[in-house]
């Protein structure tokens, strides 16, 4: 019996965590392949530290991005974020823990998605438009919540660094050699990989200014979307 209650929980885990992954590839992964633009993303802030940094390195060139926060970090660093609504950039929900959800039921599902989607609306004077799960990762409620809060999935289509370290040389080369029309890049202005903010902020000038040498123009997933 208990081994039959094993195989049946662990039955329902896969069912909760893998198979909505089943929907993913009709999220957005990418934008239109007409014209030249790209949008930068940065996941897991704001950080107090390195996301002021990554601004300023926004800032000098000119150029616009769309930050994907967690509510709760949000909240511990209102500045940061009115700082950005107000260059212009698109601020976007990453959750309000960076909780994985597949450690989440449905109950808290709702309150990881709804929790941040206020306290953003709060803070940037306008509601997200755009959510990232934490790591990628989805489960069976976390769809309807995202649609109910008038949200739009969005991942990427190039990652230079995930959960394995990379070094800025290496983020850049990678980045401008997938580069493509339409591509979401997905970058970290937080620590989730150790240290992952200190190499953002080596890579960003040099990758920005490889990506206007090939043509790109750099610009938010909104833009890029037209949503």
């Amino acid at each position: 019996m208990i081994a039959r209650a094993l195989v049946v929980g662990a039955g329902a885990w896969v069912a909760w965590a893998w198979l909505p992954h089943l929907l993913t590839p009709a999220c957005t992964w990418r934008g239109p392949r007409r014209g030249q633009r790209i949008a930068l993303t940065f996941d897991d802030g704001p950080d107090p530290e390195w996301t002021p940094r990554v601004l300023d390195l926004l800032a000098g060139a000119n150029a616009r991005a769309t930050f994907f926060l967690v509510g709760d970090r949000a909240r511990r660093a209102p500045d940061v974020v009115r700082r950005m609504a107000a260059e212009g950039h698109e601020i976007a929900n990453h959750s309000w823990s960076h909780r994985s959800p597949w450690l989440c039921g449905p109950r808290a599902t709702r309150d990881e998605v709804a929790r941040a989607h206020a306290t953003l609306t709060e803070l940037a004077g306008v509601p997200p438009r755009h959510f990232r799960p934490p790591w990628g990762m989805v489960n069976a409620a976390l769809f309807a919540e995202v649609r109910r809060v008038g949200e739009r999935f969005v991942f990427w289509s190039i990652q230079p660094e995930g959960q394995r370290q990379v070094s800025a040389p290496r983020q850049v080369g990678y980045v401008l050699r997938h580069a493509h029309a339409g591509a979401i890049i997905d970058l970290h202005d937080a620590e989730g990989t150790p240290a992952a903010p200190a190499r953002l902020v080596e890579a960003l000038p040099r990758m920005i200014r490889g990506l206007r040498d090939r043509g790109y123009t750099l610009t938010t997933v909104a833009d890029l979307l037209k949503t």
